[in-house]
């Protein structure tokens, strides 16, 4: 038997299980979708039952790999996105769906609060409150549904709750708890002061562990329902976006990732803390390591968008081909010129965090003609979401943050157009490793847990391996810069158009 190291991935849009072996090498993946629900515009909500009912169904596909019965599972560990409050009552059972990092419902929940709150809440969580954010979210909840409200007695959160049906231990881990902005990130614990902003119960909350501790075995009803072997050992796990850092080997400061995800961020490693009102801060999956987060929140999701609103073609003919249907819509991108022959996206299809956090901006493709194509369509896509990670970071640039190499992730980061175009609108070099999906690093982490690597650094540095590197185009440089700017001014047109629309 080859003993193997599961890593469990809930991000935004779906579920990835990703094997590994105790080499670090990958052995197989697989991966499926759960949706999202929009009952009113701005919101965004995600029933907990999907992420069970879809892990199950992606370890049921790798059960059926002919290469599974010559495996045992050694341990597994789990990585979900974070800010997604999974609301429990007294018989623990969920109360709600739950409310996800994209919606923007408690925009005026952050609007009211008066500037010392918002000073003392940034001074404590190192974030500024804005609709992302879980404190927020509760504050909404506590006012709109009070019914829901007064049944709460305990809070998770994604993979935590997975977790807890897995093994039945209600806990979380010290990277989870500081997307809340119930935590104390100087002291290290949850913050009485934060939790009482939102009338939250310290008692809700779970203990607090770290990432490569041991949260429990799976239990013969898990395994039941999962298929997984019971007893095999659960180790906690930590953020989607903390384990992708790791994963793709930003482990020093100066490493600055570029993530072509569901959301795209711009996260810079860092030896110490450098909280900013326009930024995210984090603590890194390495002891003493901190990244600073400057984030869109639509990135490759739009493709996803854009695939199911108007390429209903060019899925049935990827389904025939037995192709991902992107890879074709890559190809329609790539008939188009650079600039897209004028047409420009703009990715706010759930509002936006960095670098202008304003919840009232929209979606839009602009510049069309009767000349425009599909491919134009597709491109102005890819260039839109780069442009937009341009944006996010000058907040980097404007807090003068060292950066010394880049690094491309993220389903995105696949498209070797996508790859391209962001290399020349940076203008750097950038390295694209084979394999940085958090499930690969949530499997790495579930080694580290149970010995099979002696520690963190040493399962990444003698894991990693690199797809490929790219170097600018330097003649695309004046292009891209004057595309850019063209990009920021109509935004800059569109913002009070937008504002007094939701108004």
């Amino acid at each position: 038997m080859t003993d193997i190291l599961l890593g469990i991935d809930f991000g935004t849009g779906g579920c990835k299980v990703t094997v590994i072996d105790s080499l670090g090498n990958i052995l197989a993946a697989a991966s499926g979708e759960y949706p999202s629900a929009h009952p009113y515009p701005g919101w965004s909500e995600q029933a907990p039952a999907d992420w069970w009912r879809v892990m199950n169904t992606v370890l049921a596909e790798l059960r059926q790999r002919p290469e599974w019965p010559g495996w045992r599972v050694a341990a597994l560990a789990m990585d979900s996105y974070t800010h997604g409050a999974v609301l429990l009552d007294e018989h623990l059972q969920v109360i709600r769906p739950t409310i996800i990092w994209t919606d923007q419902r408690s925009a005026p929940e952050c609007q009211a609060l008066d500037p010392k709150t918002r000073d003392d809440i940034f001074r404590i969580g190192y974030q500024m409150p804005t609709p992302t954010w879980t404190l927020p979210q509760m504050m909404w909840l506590r006012k709109h549904e009070p019914d829901a409200w007064r049944r709460i007695r305990h809070i998770s959160f994604v993979k935590d709750y997975i977790r807890f049906r897995l093994c039945g231990s209600l806990a979380t881990d010290r990277i989870e708890c500081q997307g809340t902005l119930f935590y104390d990130m100087g002291r290290q614990c949850w913050s009485e002061e934060l939790c009482a902003l939102a009338g939250i119960d310290l008692a809700w909350l779970p203990p607090i562990a770290d990432i490569t501790d041991l949260a429990g075995h799976v239990t013969s009803e898990a395994a039941a329902a999962t298929g997984l072997p019971a007893g095999t050992p659960v180790i906690m796990g930590a953020s989607d976006s903390a384990v992708e850092d790791y994963a793709a080997g930003a482990i020093h400061p100066g490493q600055c990732i570029l993530k072509l995800a569901t959301a795209g961020n711009v996260n810079v490693m860092t030896a110490q803390p450098h909280p900013h009102p326009a930024t995210l801060t984090y603590s890194h999956v390495i002891p003493g390591l901190w990244y600073t987060v400057s984030a869109t929140n639509a990135a490759a999701i739009c493709q996803r968008w854009f695939r199911d609103l108007v390429c209903t073609e060019e899925k049935r003919i990827a389904a025939e081909l037995g192709v991902s249907p992107y890879e074709l819509i890559d190809r329609q991108a790539e008939s188009a010129p650079p600039g897209s022959n004028g047409v420009f996206f703009h990715p706010y299809l759930s509002g936006e965090r960095s670098p202008y956090w304003d919840p009232n901006l929209r979606g839009s493709f602009t510049g069309l003609s009767m000349g425009t194509s599909r491919g134009d369509l597709a491109r102005a896509l890819l260039e839109g979401v780069a442009f937009s990670l341009r944006d996010c970071h000058r907040t980097i640039t404007d807090m003068r943050l060292p950066v010394s190499e880049y690094i491309l992730i993220g389903g995105g980061a696949k498209s070797r157009l996508w790859s391209r175009i962001l290399c020349d609108l940076f203008q750097a070099p950038c390295s694209v490793p084979a394999a940085s999906d958090a499930s690969f690093g949530s499997a790495l982490l579930a080694g580290v847990g149970i010995g099979i690597f002696p520690d963190a650094i040493t399962a990444i540095t003698t894991s990693l391996r690199l797809d490929r590197r790219l170097t600018p185009d330097l003649d695309m440089a004046p292009f891209y810069q004057r595309q850019f700017e063209r990009y920021r001014q109509i935004h800059d047109a569109l913002a009070p158009v937008y504002a007094e629309q939701q108004s």
